[in-house]
Formats: structure tokens, sequence, C-alpha cells
């Protein structure tokens, strides 16, 4: 079972998107469940978000964040009960909520009710799809007439956009679905590749793309910043697995990782979320010939594309390494301006993860 929130701005174009993945993967044997947007539900009921009485705010939208929550969990249920293999596409979910208040608010409802980012937002989803708004690159497809409860002006859809990526920033499968260079049947092509991947058919291929950088500049405020400790395991039967421990502010989620090269820049991945007394066990099986990476990720977005910015703290290296993953290679990069671009280093064996962490290994 996989579990995808489809998010995104106004007019981005999820409704059609989420009636295609219903055909293409039911098509392909999966129990295909898509969980209504809760919010929507709640304003339907009655319920005025846009109230000025801040108690009524408060209380209706801890009880939107729990709605959602055991919504899911419902359907997880009922998922894991179906014999055949299950996609949750969730239409929205928990960090959409804090979109749509001020960052204080948003951490005081999480202190009251003893919650945190990692649990809510990388540990419940396998993977988080944004649909640009349209008012974002596709201006004169951008429209309120088919959708009654719409009502924002093509700036206002923009900045909802930008503050629904920055509130899923930071999830480690975030995938930002864009306008440019791309019709909307296209747009809709890429939704559908991107949770193919994530389920593994017709087989789960990834092209990721690597930079040797320095700051030159300061990133914007917006992003989100993590730490990750990653240890590889003995290898078996050629196969490379790796242990991942990643969270912010004492909040950690773990995953095993098995890999397997293609050509170039192409691996098959699997990746599958493990408890952690799972964690604990993988790693008495650490490669003895390799130390543990530890490495702190800043990520964000810019001109629609998600970058991973990762800065080396053991083994230190004198430069940071960017990736991009998911962007073809012959397909041109709009980089920031506060990076200075070192080189491209997606095929350079020293910057392989797995290589970094050799003992051997020289300090490049």
């Amino acid at each position: 079972m996989k579990t995808i929130v489809l998010t995104g701005g106004p007019c981005a174009g999820k409704t059609s998107a989420l009636a295609r993945i219903v055909q293409v993967f039911t098509n392909r044997g999966f129990a295909v469940y898509t969980l209504p947007e809760a919010a929507t539900l709640f304003n339907q009921a009655g319920v005025n978000f846009l109230t000025t009485d801040q108690r009524v705010f408060l209380t209706a939208e801890k009880a939107l964040l729990h709605f959602q929550i055991q919504l899911e969990d419902h359907f997880a249920n009922i998922a894991a009960a179906d014999q055949r293999p299950a996609l949750l596409v969730c239409d929205r979910g928990t960090m959409d909520i804090a979109a749509y208040m001020p960052p204080t608010v948003w951490q005081a409802i999480l202190d009251e009710e003893k919650m945190n980012p990692v649990e809510l937002r990388d540990k419940r989803y396998d993977a988080v799809i944004h649909m640009c708004t349209a008012a974002k690159g596709a201006e004169e497809f951008y429209t309120l007439t088919n959708n009654n409860s719409r009502t924002e002006p093509p700036e206002v859809a923009r900045q909802i956009d930008d503050k629904l990526i920055d509130a899923w920033t930071g999830h480690p499968h975030l995938r930002v679905v864009g306008n440019k260079d791309v019709d909307f049947n296209g747009k809709l092509d890429r939704v559908i590749a991107e949770i193919a991947a994530v389920l593994g058919v017709p087989e789960p291929i990834e092209t990721e793309r690597k930079f040797l950088v320095d700051m030159v500049g300061s990133i914007p405020p917006v992003g989100n910043e993590s730490e990750i400790f990653q240890t590889y395991l003995r290898a078996h039967d050629g196969v490379e697995q790796r242990l991942r421990k990643r969270g912010e502010n004492g909040h950690y989620v773990y995953f095993l990782t098995e890999k397997q090269k293609l050509a170039g820049a192409q691996r098959i991945e699997f990746e599958r979320q493990i408890t952690p007394s799972e964690y604990l066990e993988y790693i008495n099986d650490a490669d003895p010939e390799r130390i543990t990476i530890h490495k702190r990720r800043r990520c964000f977005v810019w001109e629609n594309q998600y970058f991973e910015l990762d800065t080396f703290i053991n083994p230190p290296l004198p430069h940071q390494l960017l990736e991009l993953e998911g962007l073809p290679t012959d397909k041109h990069v709009s980089f920031p301006p506060f990076l200075k671009i070192l080189g491209e280093v997606t095929e350079d064996p020293r910057y392989y993860n797995a290589n970094i962490a050799r003992k051997d290994q020289p300090t490049q």
C-alpha cells in the first residue's frame, strides 16, 4: 500500500488528475482509493474558515487536522484488508492546513496537540505531488467558473501555491509539477509518471542529477532543513542497501533503500519505511569499510524545481552537493543566484554517497 498526497494551488488540475489516476492504476490492478478534500467537506457543512472569531477558527482548524488524520487512517485500514495492491490518493493532506494560517499559529496547534512536522509530513505519506496553479505559467487557463468555492484572483492563487509548496518542503519525495513547456495533458502525464515511479510500475526507474556547488548568498527563508544519517549495509547479490535516519528537532523517520544501478545516472530503487526497532536490527549489518554519513539537507523550490542541498558534516567536504531528481539529463536547469555551480558530477564516482562513505576515500 502506498499513500500519496495530491496538492496544489487553485485551478491546478487536481480534479482531472484524480480521474486519470483512478482510470490508469485501476486498469493496472491496483485498488485505488481517492480520499476527498476534508476542508471542502467542512465548508459544505457550514464551517467558515474565514471567520474573524479566533476561537472558532482555531477549533475548526484543530478539528480539520484530526478529521484528516482519522480519514486517512480509516481508509488505510480498508486498503490493508484488500488483497490487491492498494493506492491511497489524498486530495490534500495534513500539511495543507499549515498553508492557511501564520506559522506561529500552526506551531501553537502542533504544540497543543503534541504533534510535529516529521510525523505529519514525512511519516504519513510515501510521496507528495504538487500541481502548480494555472496562475503560474498558464494564466490563460486560470478560471473561477468550474469551482463554486473558488474566489481567488490569480495573484492570490500564486501566493497560496507558494505557501503550499513551503508547507510540504522537506518531504523526501516531494515533486513539483509545473506548467512550463508542457500542455495540460502533459502535466497529467507527469503526475501519472511520478506515481508510477513510487509504485514501481512498470519499473521504478529514477533519474538523478547532481552538481557540485558553493554558496555565494543566502537561501530564502522559506524551505526546510533536516538532518540525515546514512548507513550502508553489506552488499548482498550485487544489491546496495542503505539505511537512512532523517528528521528535525529530535523527531526522526527511518527508511531502508535497495538500489541496483543501470546505465548512466539511472537506477532501480526500492524504498520502504521501517520502524526504529527494525533500524536497530539492520544497522548491525553495517558495512565495516564505510562510515555513517551525517549531512544537513536544505530543501527548497526555485522556479518550480525542487532542489536538495547537502552540507556534509561527516565526512566533511569542502563543497556542497545539489541534487535534482526526475529531471532528464538534456533538460535545462534554472539555478538560483545564491549558488555557484562548480560543475555537474552526476556520473562522477567520487560523489556517489556510497563512495563518500568509504573510510579510504580521500577528501574531495
